[in-house]
């Protein structure tokens, strides 16, 4: 129990911080043009693009493009799987928190077997609970909205000298 309990003092290294502020100012800039442009066609094409997950994505995209997270298979696949595991538990099993919190580790489980993990989605079973949600949220907001994120991240990213995006593909 003792080493259970060392254990919650952690390690005693430190997270490196290296983002200079030219980093920071580009993943702010980029951010913020990609949700204009997710907002701007909502607005004007009456299909709701905004998910509440896509603004962790664009910490990802944006701030941290190298990680495999920010890939766009990872973005693209990860938000979709979490979506439909999210509508199946919801239409299927029933909408009380255990279906909820089932949806969430099953997303989970399936983003780690199809290594297509993407942090962000994980919330996505839970919005859909929580906005009680059809299943053409699976297409708007999900599945157009997080192609959006990866065409706007793909054209930004690579306006920076020493940026790369994406590492790859599949």
């Amino acid at each position: 129990m003792n080493n259970y309990l060392k254990k919650f003092i952690g390690k005693k290294e430190k997270i490196l911080d290296n983002s200079t502020f030219k980093d920071i100012l580009f993943a702010f800039v980029g951010s913020f043009i990609a949700i204009t442009i997710i907002g701007y066609l909502t607005k004007n094409y009456n299909n709701l693009l905004v998910m509440g997950s896509f603004g962790a994505s664009c910490v990802l995209l944006f701030g941290f493009p190298k990680s495999p997270f920010s890939q766009p298979r990872n973005v693209i696949f990860g938000h979709f799987i979490s979506s439909l595991t999210g509508l199946s538990f919801l239409h299927f099993v029933g909408n009380d928190y255990i279906s909820m919190a089932l949806a969430l580790a099953t997303a989970i489980a399936l983003m780690m077997t199809t290594k297509t993990v993407h942090p962000p989605a994980g919330s996505n079973p839970l919005i859909i609970f929580l906005l009680g949600a059809n299943w053409d949220y699976l297409i708007f907001p999900t599945l157009v909205g997080s192609v959006v994120l990866v065409i706007v991240s793909l054209f930004y990213n690579n306006l920076h000298k020493n940026r790369i995006y994406p590492q790859y593909w599949f």
